[in-house]
């Protein structure tokens, strides 16, 4: 009898999953969760390309649009943690989520294993030229002046535009009212044609419809100037100090992924994102780089984000409201 479990021991041994040395041997499937021609996406596929050359196998980008990013996040929790199933997420989707809604079917911090961040936006504030304002102090008046008549279209209810509107209402003691659209491009038409008043755009189409006088930009939402658009000040130097709201982009891995693994991919990504011509690529689609801290540190990182805007959602009064 000791002799048989003896042997089966070993057979599992032999039938256990493959050092983590031998890791890739196969293709790597990146998962981004919104729909293909979007800024994600364009990170997922730049990154993809020079980390398939770096190891050596594939890496498919493959999109799971839906549910807000949960449809994607849920199928990573449920993958096979051995590191061939990744997903490029948003913020949100591991903070702002587990506050606004009122039961998650993923844990941000249990079901998931950080690899790198690649990746921040910050976020452009733009008005319909047509109104008297002409800065972040223009609009403060203006909202005082006008209780609950400002009005910003968002890409979203809870998405971040709307957090970023209702968190400059509450740090100027302002009221604005959000209208909310299925994304973006709708809600800059009407801020564009002047059925509502504002909006925190993406930095590459706020600016290019400032350019052409379509909107005015007043401001940016980081805590410093952006590479997009370095004449524009932040919120933060121009009225409202300590503002800041941003979004930025991780790589993740189911939990319970070997270590070394989470190791040699968190390596591999942090050194794609710090090539040159990525580097390039990640500003030219309107983002900042991020030089990530290796996974360990990023744990740590990623609690302190989620108490940081689990009290801006209190704060707003956005909690369970979805």
């Amino acid at each position: 009898m000791r002799r048989m479990v003896i042997a089966l021991l070993a057979l599992g041994t032999l039938c256990s999953p493959a050092p983590a040395q031998d890791f890739p041997n196969r293709q790597i499937t990146l998962l981004v969760p919104l729909a293909p021609g979007g800024g994600m996406d364009f990170i997922a596929r730049t990154i993809g390309a020079k980390l398939s050359e770096r190891i050596g196998k594939p890496v498919l980008v493959e999109n799971r649009p839906g549910g807000g990013t949960i449809v994607a996040t849920v199928a990573l929790a449920k993958a096979a943690p051995d590191g061939y199933t990744l997903l490029l997420v948003p913020a949100p989707t591991l903070t702002t989520n587990a506050v606004v809604y009122k039961s998650l079917p993923y844990d941000p911090i249990k079901d998931f294993t950080p690899i790198a961040l690649t990746s921040q936006v910050s976020f452009t504030l733009v008005v319909n030229p047509a109104l008297p304002i002409h800065s972040v102090a223009d609009l403060i008046q203006y909202a005082k002046q006008r209780p609950g008549e400002l009005i910003a279209g968002t890409s979203g209810l809870a998405g971040v535009p709307h957090l970023a509107a209702e968190l400059l209402a509450h740090r100027t003691g302002t009221k604005i009212r959000s209208v909310h659209y299925r994304g973006s491009p709708p809600a800059l038409n009407d801020v564009i044609a002047g059925h509502v008043h504002m909006m925190f755009a993406d930095p590459v189409t706020g600016t290019a419809l400032a350019k052409d006088g379509k909107v005015r930009a007043l401001a940016v939402s980081s805590k410093s100037r952006s590479s997009v658009y370095p004449e524009l000040p932040p919120i933060a130097e121009s009225g409202v100090p300590g503002y800041e709201v941003t979004t930025w982009h991780m790589v993740i891995a189911p939990a319970q992924t070997p270590p070394s693994v989470v190791q040699k991919l968190s390596a591999e990504i942090r050194a794609v994102v710090a090539l040159p011509e990525v580097r390039q690529q990640i500003v030219k689609a309107g983002l900042e780089p991020l030089d990530s801290p290796p996974p360990e540190g990023l744990r740590q990182f990623l609690g302190a984000e989620l108490e940081a805007w689990g009290k801006v959602v209190q704060d707003i009064g956005l909690a369970g409201s979805m």
